[in-house]
This record gives structure tokens, C-alpha cells and sequence, in this order.
């Protein structure tokens, strides 16, 4: 990396070392900010912006050096110059160098895995080729109802309660139930799959039993569909003609069930929390100025999901935003300060509604390929949640909600929400706010037949009980003769 590293100051110097809360007391050798250290990584980066402009160098976890790419421009050229930066982690100059040890934080992020998000060349596009057919087919029509479907069944548990935490209860478990059922496990999806899931990317201590709770989850569906292949993704993989071997499969399943589960948990945490603090929000999408897909989209611009992604490196010497970038040197994609550049947004607070030039899912040969299942899981899911509960509100002040921080992500730990109690509903049925009413039994095609007049009351005075009415008499026959022939044809 080219800014050169310093040793750390001396005793005579720790004296004048800033107090804690104080900006500079995130500083490292060098001068360079820490990047874990910053309380408001936001702010961090505006004001990298203004010292170094759209390219900056900073220091991730045991002061290993890193740039950061702030500039919309500089992040696009970055990602969509496969000559001049990978993602193969084995060229990264600290790594090689020791400073990256492998109990490092980051190390899951960046140490280099056999899938296509790492690769290069032909067995990117071999890898990546697979991914992509895999998603490529999925039917989006069925994929909404399912959707809808089953956010019918999560609303269910809860809403005849009146409160719920839209976290915990809607945002973290309608993706996990969408991606089982594509992936082709959806017998394997439960409240301890979600907690597996949340407990692996969040580094916790028991990280390592969930994200073995996972694996064996996948190395049954992938030993299943080698044995049965399905329509679903799985099925797809170890059917397509890149022949991919059955750590390959598990490996990408892997890939795409916890990146998508945690793009898409913050991206649904994300919009309905706007919705229900931002009245301006509310009455746009209310009134029909803005749709869900519109809200999506803006979201995706002012909050990513990913605030950064570890990381690109550079193939050659070569120069970026006006710095110089030495061969094996680190770069993060700099997706939130990427999207909040003056350059390309001079008003921050604009709306950006029908711009998709945004970063959340980055570019050029990685970008993510299953971008438009995460879109269908939001646009669907929030839209069904809001028919449900068309006067849910924060349950708390919104000074009170918490978030979960890392470099990767900001994560929203609790949305409380109180709403009027509401009966359940047939999760076939679409979703309403109010109760279905029952469809007919019988349906006829052409004119109703005309209705028969009714009979019209008799005043009481005027009723007359009716004459008996007697059978027709039957002649009496007189001679024998007659009476032979009336017995004989037996009347």
C-alpha cells in the first residue's frame, strides 16, 4: 500500500495521545484512521472524503493497511476493470507479508474460497456461468405468490397480538423461508435455521457450531438433489454442464443462502423502518406517488444493505482517484459513501426514484446475480406486510432503536410496533386488511334466471278457508256388463 506504515509512538508520546470520544483517538500508525474504531462510519467517510478525495487510505482490525473507495466513479472503474483489480485475497500484499493473521476478524470476508465471487477468467465464467443459469430460472410469478404467502404465515403469528418486532419476527425470517424454498429445502427452514444463520454472521462465539448447523443443511440437499435432482437451484447446479463437484454446489449454496439472507434481512428492516418514521415517506407511498419497488430502490441508495464489501486487490501498480495503487494493495468497495457522492448526488436528501445507478449490488463481472430475488422478496413481502397492517406504528421513540455495526453492514436490532389486533387469514388468500368474504359455491353462466313473484298477502278478514278438492266421480255402472269391464280395466 503506498501510504508507509510507522511504528507506533514511543513512551515519550503517549502523553500526548488524544482522550477517548475525541475524532483523532482512532488514529493509527501513520496517522491513518481506524476504520473498526469509528463510532460513525458515515461521518468517517465524509471527512476521508474532504482530507485524501474518492479514494482513501484507512486501517482495518491490528492496523493492517486498506484503501477505501469513496467516489461513485472510482468504485464503478474499480469493479468493472477485471485487468487491473480481482478479488483473489492470495495476492494481498499484508497477507503475504504476516501482518493478516488467520484468527484475524475479517479473515471469513477476504481468505480466498473456491467459489466464483473469488475466481478469475474461464473458471469465473465456468462457476459463475452455473450460478447464474440456476437463478436465471426461476419463475417470478410463482416466486411472488410464495412470497406473499409467506408473509401471510409470519403476520399470522402475531397479529392478533397487536405488537410485534418487525426484526425479529418478519425481517429475519420471510428471506430465510423464500431462499429454503428456492434453494429446494424448504423442510430444512425453522426458527433455528434463522438463528443459525444470524449467529454465523455475526462472529459470536458459538459462530462456528451454527455455521456447521448450516453446512450439514446443505450437504444433505446437495447430496439429495445428486440423487433426485429438483426444479429449484440446487437442482440446477448439479445438473448444469460446468459439472461442478459436490463441495462446489454446497459451497455456492452456501454463498448465495447468507449473503442474500443478510442483504435482504437489512434491506426489509431498512424500508419499513423508513416507512414508519419519515411521515413524508408514508403519505408518498400511500397516496401513490411512490410504489414499494420505487421505495426499494431509494432505500438502496440512502441505506445499502452492505455498507462495504472486503475487498478488491490490486493486479498491477496502477493509479485511482488520484492515489497511487501498488501492486497487491486492498481496496473496499465503498458502496454507502459511493452512493452519497456530490458528484453524482449533490442533494443527499433528493429523491431518486426510477435511478438504479446506485452500488448495492456493486458491478462489472461480480455483481450480485441474485440482485432481483432480493428486490422480489422486498417489493413483495413489504407490500403484503403493509395490506395486513395498514396502521401499524413504532411502538417506541425513534431515538430508541438500536443497530448492530460493523464495517460490512449496519444492522437493525429491534423495529417494536404496535397495530389494531387482526384476525388471521387463509395464507392462499391475498393478503387484505380486511376479512375475505367467502366466495360463491355456485356460479352460473349466461342471464340469472327471473326471479318468481312472491305471493302477496291475503287480508285476514277476507280469508276463506279453500274448498276441498274432490277427486272426479266415477260414473256408477248400472248393468253387469259394465261393472265386468270397469273391474277389468282396474279403475
Amino acid at each position: 500500500m503506498t501510504p508507509e506504515r510507522h511504528a507506533p509512538n514511543g513512551t515519550g508520546d503517549s502523553l500526548l495521545q488524544p482522550p477517548p470520544g475525541c475524532p483523532a483517538h482512532d488514529l493509527g500508525p501513520g496517522g491513518l484512521h481506524r476504520l473498526s474504531e469509528a463510532a460513525d462510519p458515515d461521518e468517517l467517510y465524509e471527512r476521508l472524503r474532504g482530507q485524501y478525495g474518492p479514494v482513501a487510505p484507512v486501517l482495518l482490525h491490528d492496523d493492517v493497511p486498506m484503501w477505501v473507495v469513496l467516489g461513485h466513479a472510482e468504485n464503478l472503474h474499480m469493479v468493472s476493470t477485471p485487468a487491473q483489480y480481482c478479488r483473489d485475497s492470495r495476492i494481498w500484499g499484508p497477507l503475504g507479508e504476516g501482518m493478516v493473521k488467520p484468527d484475524h476478524p475479517l479473515m471469513p470476508h477476504i481468505a480466498w474460497q473456491p467459489i466464483c465471487s473469488h475466481a478469475e477468467g474461464d473458471e469465473h465464467k465456468r462457476l459463475r456461468g452455473a450460478v447464474t443459469a440456476a437463478m436465471s430460472g426461476l419463475d417470478f410469478r410463482d416466486l411472488r405468490r410464495h412470497i406473499r404467502r409467506h408473509t401471510q404465515r409470519l403476520v399470522n403469528r402475531f397479529c392478533e397480538e397487536g405488537r410485534a418486532d418487525l426484526v425479529g419476527q418478519f425481517a429475519e425470517h420471510l428471506p430465510m423461508g423464500v431462499l429454503c424454498h428456492l434453494l429446494g429445502m424448504p423442510d430444512e427452514f425453522n426458527d433455528r435455521m434463522v438463528e443459525a444463520a444470524r449467529d454465523t454472521l455475526k462472529g459470536t462465539e458459538t459462530a462456528i457450531a451454527s455455521h456447521g448447523y448450516v453446512m450439514d443443511a446443505l450437504a444433505r440437499l446437495t447430496a439429495r438433489s445428486r440423487a433426485e435432482p429438483g426444479d429449484d437451484i440446487a437442482g440446477r447446479l448439479v445438473t448444469h454442464p460446468a459439472g461442478l463437484s459436490d463441495d462446489e454446489v454446497r459451497e455456492h449454496l452456501r454463498v448465495v443462502l447468507l449473503a442474500a439472507y443478510e442483504a435482504t434481512t437489512n434491506l426489509l428492516a431498512n424500508v419499513v423502518r423508513v416507512v414508519l418514521t419519515d411521515p413524508g415517506f408514508r403519505a408518498q407511498l400511500s397516496g401513490g406517488q411512490m410504489t414499494v419497488p420505487e421505495a426499494v430502490e431509494q432505500s438502496l441508495w440512502d441505506e445499502p444493505p452492505f455498507s462495504t464489501v472486503f475487498a478488491y486487490f490490486a493486479k498491477q501498480d496502477t493509479e485511482l482517484g488520484g492515489q497511487r495503487i501498488r501492486k497487491g494493495d486492498g481496496l473496499l468497495l465503498g458502496i454507502a459513501p459511493g452512493n452519497v457522492d456530490p458528484r453524482v448526488r449533490p442533494d443527499p436528501e433528493a429523491g431518486m426514484q426510477g435511478n438504479r445507478s446506485h452500488l448495492a449490488f456493486g458491478g462489472g463481472p461480480h455483481e450480485c446475480p441474485g440482485q432481483d430475488i432480493g428486490r422480489a422478496i422486498a417489493d413483495a413481502g413489504i407490500d403484503a406486510l403493509l395490506l395486513r397492517l395498514p396502521d401499524v406504528q413504532l411502538a417506541v421513540p425513534e431515538e430508541e432503536l438500536r443497530w448492530r455495526s460493523s464495517i460490512a453492514s449496519r444492522h437493525l436490532v429491534e423495529l417494536p410496533v404496535r397495530f389494531e389486533p387482526k384476525a388471521q387469514q387463509d395464507v392462499m388468500q391475498q393478503p387484505s386488511h380486511a376479512p375475505v368474504p367467502p366466495q360463491r359455491a355456485d356460479w352460473h353462466v349466461g342471464l340469472p334466471p327471473e326471479p318468481r313473484p312472491e305471493p302477496q298477502p291475503v287480508p285476514a278478514a277476507a280469508a276463506v278457508p279453500p274448498e276441498p278438492v274432490l277427486p272426479p266421480e266415477v260414473p256408477r255402472p248400472r248393468g253387469a256388463w259394465q261393472r265386468f269391464l270397469v273391474w277389468w280395466r282396474g279403475y
